[in-house]
């Protein structure tokens, strides 16, 4: 099919990879499902909010309330994630994975809580084993439940105060990089909260020592919506849904769910580079190459509904565009 889909794009009319990116999305898309005419529908995105005891450290420039202030602000369509989904029609779905905050059977919300916010995993881990049994399993049903809807192609994004932090530690784990490489200012911190955010996560890691284990190290570190993210990503890949991928923690739980199947590439689109200092570097452990470069550092999934119109636009050409010779036009000389 590779090859069939790669002779369909150069012979659209055009000089072969004039269309650059827009020809290796059309590839990777069609390559996914198996077909010289792909199409995307229902799009979808799942916004995975938790709150995280390490919030409670000083890590973050934004206090612990700020999370559930926030999945308050993205039922109420007040967030860029609301904005920017509905301008490319893009279904989003707000899921209370571990908020610290009772939320009162909300009806745009998905009652996914497994706690009221993670531990501190300065001082221990961030969640039970049982817990990260729990994420895995609500993150996949909740990815099985969009499927029934048709969707094809799903993004994910984020929403917990201290989030970063998690991120960072886990990169810095399951890559082998210095903690200090894996560390950035998150949503904007001084530097004297910089250091205290690098002392706070050298100390954690200090505190728990060596891990390899993939699942070990999310339950140490990760959040709710992390795991619970986690657990969707592989599911969409059972699926053979599309996956976007948002920012540095989503990249990050990507780095988690590629190591758990690592078939599971095979269907991600990065959808930009975030401003997050140590995104470029994971990107590059993953040897992938980002739609976009627009300085974001918010996570919502915005990055994935502002490259939505490109992916779309990858498979619009495939399907729509003349040939040379259906269009009756000279094709390059041999």
């Amino acid at each position: 099919m590779k090859n069939k889909l790669q002779e369909e794009i150069n012979l659209k009319t055009k000089p072969i990879g004039a269309l650059g990116l827009l020809e290796r999305l059309a590839l990777q898309i069609g390559n996914i499902q198996q077909t010289i005419s792909p199409s995307l529908t229902n799009p979808a995105l799942i916004v995975f909010s938790g709150d995280h005891g390490i919030a409670n450290e000083g890590v973050s420039a934004y206090p612990q309330e700020v999370t559930h202030q926030m999945v308050l602000n993205f039922i109420n369509d007040g967030a860029a994630i609301n904005v920017f989904s509905k301008q490319h029609d893009i279904c989003v779905y707000i899921v209370d994975a571990g908020v610290n905050f009772n939320f009162k059977n909300h009806e745009k919300i998905v009652d996914n809580k497994v706690n009221h916010g993670t531990k501190s995993f300065l001082k221990s881990k961030a969640m039970q084993s049982y817990e990260y049994d729990q994420c895995i399993i609500k993150g996949k049903t909740i990815v099985k439940d969009i499927a029934l809807q048709g969707t094809n192609i799903i993004g994910f994004g984020e929403m917990g105060i201290g989030n970063t932090s998690s991120s960072s530690i886990i990169m810095s784990y399951i890559c082998d990089y210095p903690l200090n490489n894996c560390i950035g200012r998150g949503t904007g911190i001084n530097d004297k909260q910089l250091k205290n955010k690098i002392k706070i996560l050298e100390e954690s890691k200090s505190f728990h020592g060596r891990l390899n284990d993939i699942e070990e190290i999310l339950a140490t570190f990760g959040g709710y919506e992390m795991v619970q993210m986690c657990g969707a990503m592989l599911e969409a890949y059972n699926q053979n849904m599309i996956i976007l991928i948002d920012g540095f923690i989503a990249s990050t739980v990507f780095l988690a769910a590629v190591k758990l199947n690592p078939d599971i590439i095979e269907n991600a689109i990065f959808c930009h580079l975030s401003d997050e200092k140590a995104h470029a570097l994971l990107l590059k452990y993953l040897d992938v190459n980002p739609i976009l470069k627009l300085d974001l550092r918010l996570g919502e999934g915005t990055g994935c509904a502002l490259a939505f119109p490109i992916i779309q636009s990858a498979v619009n050409f495939l399907n729509e565009m003349s040939s040379f010779n259906s269009a009756g036009v000279s094709n390059k000389s041999q």
